[in-house]
Order: structure tokens, then C-alpha cells, then sequence
């Protein structure tokens, strides 16, 4: 007779998101009455831009079955969808490149996994590389904790370096490896322009390496010289590329729209379709196509967010913490995060890890990060200039010191 055992998993150990696992101390925090500033909250606060949610009131009163039925790898309404989509992204003229390929993602979280598993796995794929310690930890758990069983390793970067992935380091690369960048970069907030790609791209192109660039805080940028992927990509006729980019933080909080976008090289994207095309059937085809709207007709409102996102860390959030002993990291270039070393010192303590400062934190002053490794992440999504006096009383009482 079988013995049940209704508490195992069938999983490896790890891989555990470091967000819900945020929100899951939160939720003990207010349980037991504690109140919350959360400065861990990585999406834009409030609805989706008003000029989304205006066209996308109108296209849901379509009755052509075009907009209501499997989209799957295309756009069923308007075929240039997705290309008119990647162009409201990147500076390249996309009609003078006839070679790349774009196609419409639900989203881009899920579609992480897929683009390592288009490398072909064990077939073909030698390695994959991330930009995830610290960093969005999604790459590394599908590949290094053992879900897809890929060789895995995360790239050196740090405050040292600026989170800039290190050319030295990219020449160790092997052929036929997977380089998965994120930039601009979550949770550094730095962001890069057209000689690091060139390097990237030159060393990728040489070394037969495909690489891939998470890019969902394009267009929340303030370094005037940042530029995409795909702009420098384009220069190099042997290199296998791919880039995605999603309205999720661009049009206000567009999280839950799962709306995006791919483009790359004919192979590589070829690849990618095949796989996606056996774990999605597409998007919700009038809320992509209000997020285009807004992108195409309403940039503005977009880029006044990021204007919000810069004053915050800049005015509000770096000068209290600094003032208060906190390291940064790194200056941010783009996004609503920015990052600080991990004191050694908290409340009196000894700190081990940034999970714990994070713990104590919100257990002594309410005041809640994201704590990635050595490093804690704050992000200014919400009201900070309106609690200035609580971040200043939280670092004040946590009197952290290095």
C-alpha cells in the first residue's frame, strides 16, 4: 500500500518569488495592526492612462469576431500590430530593415521561459546567462533552479561595475549560450546607450551567442544617450537577437493588461514562435490595441510619469536616505527603483542578510523594500513626497551604519 504524502512537493528547492514573498510579510505586518508604508510595490499606482481606457471603450463594443477570437502568434484585426508597436519603442526606422521579425506577446513575464526554451535546451543550448543577482529573478528560476534543468549562471554585476555587464566577462562566453540582459535594468534603474551595446552585439555576433534584452523600462528612461537593443542589433548582419518590450508599467499600471511585443531575427524569432505558439493563443486584441493608441497618440502622458518617477527618487527618496547613512548602489537612470548596498548595522543588530533589515524594517517602522540578496530595492510608485516625515522617522530609527 502507498503511504500518501498530501505535504510533498514534486518540485526542486528554491525559486521561491521574492515578491510574494514581500507581500506575504506585509500581510503578517498589518495583521498585527502595524501600518504600511510600501515602497516595495513595483507598478505604476492608480488605473491605466485615461486615453487607454477611452479607445479601449470603444473597440469593446466590436462585434467582428476578428476582435474577440484567438489572436494566437499575430493580430487578427491589423497585421502590423506588433511592428507598429516595437517602432513606438525603439529609434530605428523599422521599415529599413526588412530582415526583422516582430510578433505580439501576452506580456513578457511569461514569456521569459519560452525564449530559453527556443535555444533549443539540451539539444543545443550550452548555458544561460543572466543579469540576476541582484535582478529579476524569473530567467534564472526557470533555467538554474532546475524547472528547465539548463545550465545557468548570473553575470557579475554589482554596485562596483554599475551593473554593467563587463565585456571581459562575455569573451568567457561559450557557443550556441543564451545572454538574457535586462536593461534598463530592475532593480538598479540603470540604464545603457549605443557603445555598450556595440560591445555586447560584437561579442555575441563573434562567439555565435544569442542574446535577448527584457526591455520593459524603455520608455521610463532619463539618460538622454539610452537606446535599445534592437537600434545597435541592427548593425550586425550574423547576430541572432531578440528583444521584448510591454505596456505593463509604460501607460500607467498596464500590469494586469498582459500586453507586448517581441521583435528579432528571422531565426531566432522563428524559434521563439514555435514555442509560444504551444503555450499561449494571444491577448485580449481591444486592450492591445488601445495600448498602441496611447503609445502612438499619447506619448506625453507617458513620459510625464517618468518625470514623476525621477522627481521622486531624486527629490524625496536619495537625499533622505543618504542623509540618513544609506548607501546607494547606483544613481537610477530610468524606472521607479532605486537601490542601496545592505547595511551592517540596524536598530542596534548585526545584519546577516537583506531579507532580514527588510523584516525589521516593517516590523519596527512600517517601511517596506524588496530585498534582493545584499542589496534593498525601493521604488516610488507610490505617494512618497507624502511621506516624507515617515521615511525620514523609519531611517532615523533604524540609524543604519556600514
Amino acid at each position: 500500500m502507498i503511504t500518501p504524502h498530501r505535504d510533498r512537493s514534486w518540485l526542486p528547492p528554491g525559486g521561491v518569488n521574492v515578491f510574494q514573498q514581500v507581500k506575504e510579510m506585509c500581510r503578517i505586518a498589518e495583521a498585527g495592526g502595524k501600518m504600511l508604508r510600501r515602497l516595495s510595490i513595483g507598478q505604476p499606482s492608480g488605473a491605466v492612462l485615461e486615453s487607454v481606457r477611452l479607445r479601449a471603450s470603444e473597440l469593446v463594443l466590436q462585434e467582428e469576431e476578428c476582435w474577440w477570437e484567438y489572436q494566437d502568434n499575430g493580430f487578427v484585426p491589423f497585421h502590423n500590430w506588433a511592428r507598429r508597436f516595437v517602432q513606438a519603442h525603439v529609434r530605428t526606422n523599422l521599415a529599413d530593415v526588412d530582415w526583422l521579425v516582430s510578433m505580439p506577446t501576452p506580456g513578457t513575464k511569461p514569456m521569459l521561459k519560452n525564449v530559453i526554451i527556443a535555444c533549443g535546451l539540451r539539444s543545443c543550448l550550452s548555458r544561460v546567462y543572466t543579469m540576476t543577482e541582484p535582478g529579476y529573478a524569473v530567467p534564472a528560476t526557470w533555467s538554474g533552479v532546475g524547472y528547465l534543468n539548463v545550465d545557468h549562471q548570473a553575470l557579475a554585476t554589482n554596485s562596483t561595475n554599475g551593473f554593467l555587464v563587463e565585456h571581459i566577462e562575455l569573451e568567457q562566453l561559450p557557443e550556441n549560450a543564451l545572454l538574457m540582459l535586462n536593461y534598463p535594468h530592475n532593480p538598479s534603474g540603470q540604464a545603457v546607450g549605443a557603445d555598450f551595446w556595440r560591445k555586447i552585439c560584437e561579442v555575441c555576433e563573434r562567439r555565435g551567442v544569442r542574446v535577448v534584452n527584457d526591455a520593459a523600462y524603455t520608455l521610463l528612461g532619463y539618460n538622454e544617450g539610452q537606446c535599445c537593443l534592437t537600434d545597435i542589433a541592427v548593425e550586425f548582419s550574423a547576430l541572432e537577437h531578440l528583444e521584448l518590450f510591454s505596456i505593463s508599467k509604460e501607460v500607467g499600471n498596464g500590469t494586469g493588461a498582459r500586453v507586448g511585443a517581441a521583435v528579432g531575427t528571422k531565426g531566432f524569432m522563428s524559434d521563439f514562435g514555435r514555442i509560444k505558439g504551444n503555450d499561449d493563443s494571444g491577448f485580449v486584441a481591444p486592450i492591445a490595441a488601445a495600448g498602441l493608441y496611447a503609445l502612438e497618440e499619447d506619448k506625453e502622458s507617458v513620459y510625464e510619469s517618468c518625470h514623476v518617477y525621477q522627481a521622486r527618487n531624486e527629490q524625496v527618496v536619495y537625499p533622505i536616505l543618504t542623509e540618513r547613512g544609506m548607501r546607494a548602489s547606483v544613481r537610477p537612470q530610468a524606472g521607479f527603483f532605486s537601490l542601496w548596498d545592505l547595511p551592517q548595522k540596524a536598530f542596534g543588530q548585526d545584519i546577516v542578510d537583506a531579507k532580514q533589515f527588510n523584516e525589521l524594517m516593517i516590523a519596527e517602522t512600517g517601511l517596506v523594500g524588496v530585498h534582493f540578496g545584499n542589496y534593498m530595492r525601493y521604488a516610488v510608485c507610490g505617494p512618497v513626497e507624502d511621506w516624507r516625515q515617515d521615511i525620514i522617522d523609519a531611517f532615523d530609527k533604524a540609524n543604519v551604519s556600514y
